[in-house]
């Protein structure tokens, strides 16, 4: 069964990593201030500590993670970016949460 608190808490940690290096790419791509710098690492910390939070072995985390990340730099694609996502875009990233869905919450033995 899907934890919406797991998966919530998958989607914060993405906002929190995606700022973290979205920002720097603006002081470094788009000549913004360079005190972007000190949110970015603000954010990359808090990213860290909220993987600690998960609830599984942090391996399974990590794997898992990536597929909410697909989908949430998908989602910053279209919403921050204002690129429409194509078809593949949106299957690739339905395969990904797929992925995560079974390394997260399939059945295990005790």
């Amino acid at each position: 069964m899907v934890d919406i608190k797991v998966v919530g808490l998958f989607m914060v940690t993405a906002v929190a990593e995606i700022l973290g290096c979205y920002l720097p790419y603006l002081w470094l791509r788009e000549g913004k201030s360079i005190w972007l710098l000190v949110p970015a690492a603000i954010f990359l910390g808090l990213f860290a500590w909220l993987l600690s939070l998960h609830p599984t072995a942090a391996g399974r985390v990590y794997a898992a993670y990536g597929g909410v990340y697909i989908f949430v730099a998908i989602l910053w694609l279209w919403l921050v970016d204002g690129i429409k996502p194509t078809t593949w875009d949106i299957v690739g990233t339905l395969v990904a949460l797929l992925g995560m869905a079974i390394i997260m919450f399939a059945p295990r033995g005790a």
